[in-house]
Order: C-alpha cells, then sequence, then structure tokens
C-alpha cells in the first residue's frame, strides 16, 4: 500500500533563462566597429548612419566613433504618423 497520498502536478514551475535584451552603449559613449549598441526583439530603435543591424535585428556599430540617439517623425502606409527612436554613430575624425 502506498504511504502518501497522491501529489497534483504543478503547472506554473517552469522559467525560461534571460535574454538580456536593451540598450548596451547609450547616448554619447564611444564604440568601435561591430559593438553592439541595441539587442533587441523586432525593429523598436532604427538604424541610422553608420549602424548596421544583425539577423536577431541587434544594431551594431559599422565605425569607430560616439554613439547618438534622437528621434524621427515616421509616416505609415496607413497615413498615421508616429515617433520612431533613431541610433547613429557619428564617426571620430
Amino acid at each position: 500500500m502506498a504511504h502518501r497520498k497522491a501529489g497534483g502536478t504543478a503547472k506554473n514551475l517552469r522559467d525560461s533563462n534571460p535574454k538580456y535584451l536593451g540598450v548596451k552603449r547609450s547616448d554619447g559613449q564611444s564604440v568601435a566597429p561591430g559593438e553592439i549598441i541595441v539587442r533587441q526583439r523586432g525593429t523598436r530603435i532604427l538604424p541610422g548612419e553608420h549602424v548596421r543591424v544583425g539577423k536577431d535585428h541587434t544594431l551594431y556599430s559599422s565605425t569607430t566613433g560616439t554613439v547618438s540617439f534622437s528621434q524621427r517623425r515616421k509616416t505609415g502606409y496607413d497615413g498615421r504618423v508616429r515617433q520612431a527612436r533613431i541610433v547613429r554613430v557619428i564617426p571620430q575624425g
């Protein structure tokens, strides 16, 4: 005979690993070529001058310089206007 009653199953004990998303280099910081500026899901922040996009939407520097964040008005295909965040690298020189 069993000495314990049947314990139920727990459904909420699993958790995913952290993905460490977010801004890695802030406005005014210097970066080297290939250095990650923003890790994101989707292009929430758009690339500007001297910034490239990785296959997982990561934004990284293509040259040595200083990071600069700004906003720009963007018009969608349906005519709606929104404020888009843009990151660019100002080359040293």
